[in-house]
């Protein structure tokens, strides 16, 4: 079985096109190991795990090698006999503490020595500074102003259906997590009503729902009767299409009851 990448249709093998969607198929081959069918494009098997790409190693020539010859050894020169080099005898110094005359000091000198410096008086205290009295005074009290004051408005902008027969926009509600697209019914009330378009018989009375998920869009078909046709392709009941910015969505068939999505 080959399983359609767009919609997950499991389609016969050898087949070139999904049934359901019509999206070309990838081609397969069987796998050599255990006969699995496997994309051509594929590098393993998801059966068995056998690796696909081709391996080829290649071999260089090999290298010779090349073993230099040792040159023979050379015989050194005999050792040569030094004549002993003759030491100074040595040389007796002179003492330095009698030889040495007195040293003399003047008594100018020591009286300088013995008498210490007279250090400087202290300054005097600073006089303090009187410090005023400190008065409690209450801080004035702002009051914040009202966004109506400060004139910016905050809009929260919503995705729009533009009906291509009659240039006619509708703007998609940004309350609501789940939009019901459809016709007066007892069972579930349409968010969008399309009961007043040209060709309206066409669409089911519960025909679609688009699903809000944060920023993104996503359109399902609930059953209807005629089906719901994204960009000209078929969607299957029960699967879900992430909206972009200009996909065209076609209630029933014969692209009668066409909106293109538009997400500013």
């Amino acid at each position: 079985m080959i399983v359609c990448p767009n919609c997950n249709h499991k389609n016969p093998d050898g087949a070139s096109q999904c049934e359901a969607c019509f999206t070309p198929l990838p081609t397969t081959t069987s796998c050599p190991n255990c006969g699995a069918s496997v994309q051509t494009d594929a590098t393993f098997c998801g059966q068995c795990g056998f690796n696909l790409k081709p391996s080829a190693s290649v071999e260089g020539p090999a290298i010779p090698t090349q073993v230099s010859a040792i040159p023979d050894l050379i015989n050194p020169d005999p050792l040569v006999e030094l004549e002993p080099i003759p030491i100074n005898p040595e040389v007796p110094m002179p003492d330095s503490d009698e030889n040495l005359p007195p040293t003399t000091i003047s008594e100018s000198a020591q009286l300088a020595q013995e008498s210490p410096t007279p250090l400087p008086p202290p300054p005097p205290p600073p006089t303090p500074i009187p410090t005023p009295p400190v008065r409690e005074t209450n801080p004035p009290i702002s009051t914040p102003r009202s966004n109506a004051d400060s004139g910016t408005v905050l809009q929260n902008q919503s995705a729009i259906l533009l009906h291509l027969q009659t240039n006619t926009q509708i703007e998609l509600p940004v309350n609501l997590s789940v939009i019901h697209i459809g016709k007066p019914n007892d069972r579930i009330p349409p968010d969008v009503d399309v009961s007043g378009f040209p060709h309206s018989d066409i669409v089911s009375r519960i025909h679609a729902d688009i699903r809000v998920e944060g920023d993104a869009y996503y359109i399902e078909d609930v059953g209807s009767a005629n089906g719901t046709y994204i960009n000209h392709n078929p969607l299957a009941s029960g699967n879900r299409h992430k909206l972009r910015h200009g996909d065209r969505i076609s209630l029933g068939r014969g692209d009668l009851v066409t909106f293109l999505f538009q997400n500013p």
